[in-house]
């Protein structure tokens, strides 16, 4: 069967309600909520800080330490606590991406901690966290040369789709489903993370790398509205899931 309506409703370039909001966290240095629909993040920043121990410390710039978990019961199978593969991988794919845009030179010796917490999830995670991290850093007034903003986008069948749920991740019919989370920096587009999870041919890509500037340049202005003091939770209707 051809890949023709979306689950919840939504046009194929739409993205899920959003949430968004600073401040969450009032011991950190910077936090930040961010939510794409049903999947929900907080990031919370402390530092710069000194690294120790001392031998892993840069003479010539700062390091950013992602640390990403999702809660047991964010979702509907209970996730194993602690530490994973996949964990420890989004956490290093994270801290990339953020040290891309962060002014690190400016921190010598120094460490920025970056804990990201999931408390719901329904696809879409690792771009959830980023995009809090990414508001947590600017709302701890640490110095970065542009903001990122991540977002996850589907081939299904033979569409293009922005911001997809658990339910395309999983959709198996037709050409079945490729996931790409991306990350982009907010003025010259740049990629600083991207993954691939399927198959996809070169002007397909093409067409997803448009579809995720699309994307982002929305989340971007989310962020902002969030990182001036507005409070932003969508109340958009959607259609619910067949």
């Amino acid at each position: 069967m051809p890949y023709t309506k979306r689950p919840d409703g939504r046009e194929m370039d739409e993205l899920r309600p959003i949430k968004a909001e600073v401040g969450v966290v009032p011991n950190a240095d910077g936090s930040a909520l961010f939510a794409h629909g049903d999947t929900l993040a907080i990031a919370a920043v402390y530092g710069p800080k000194p690294l120790h121990p001392a031998h892993l410390q840069k003479a010539d710039r700062g390091l950013i330490r992602a640390n990403y978990n999702m809660l047991p019961f964010s979702v509907t199978e209970r996730a194993r606590p602690g530490p994973s593969r996949r964990s420890k991988e989004i956490s290093m794919v994270t801290a990339n991406a953020l040290s891309s845009v962060v002014d690190l030179k400016r921190f010598p010796g120094t460490v920025i901690d970056v804990e990201i917490l999931i408390l719901q999830a329904n696809a879409s995670t690792r771009c959830a966290g980023i995009n809090a991290a990414a508001m947590a850093l600017a709302h701890a007034g640490i110095v970065m040369n542009e903001m990122v903003s991540s977002v996850s986008i589907g081939k299904i069948d033979d569409k293009i789709v922005a911001d997809i749920t658990k339910k395309e991740e999983d959709w198996t019919e037709g050409e079945g489903a490729t996931d790409i989370p991306f990350t982009l920096t907010s003025n010259t587009k740049e990629i600083t993370h991207l993954q691939l999870d399927g198959k996809i041919s070169t002007s397909r890509m093409m067409e997803s790398y448009d579809a995720a500037v699309k994307a982002c340049e929305k989340i971007y202005e989310y962020q902002k509205r969030a990182l001036k003091g507005e409070k932003i939770d969508e109340n958009v209707s959607l259609k619910k899931e067949e």
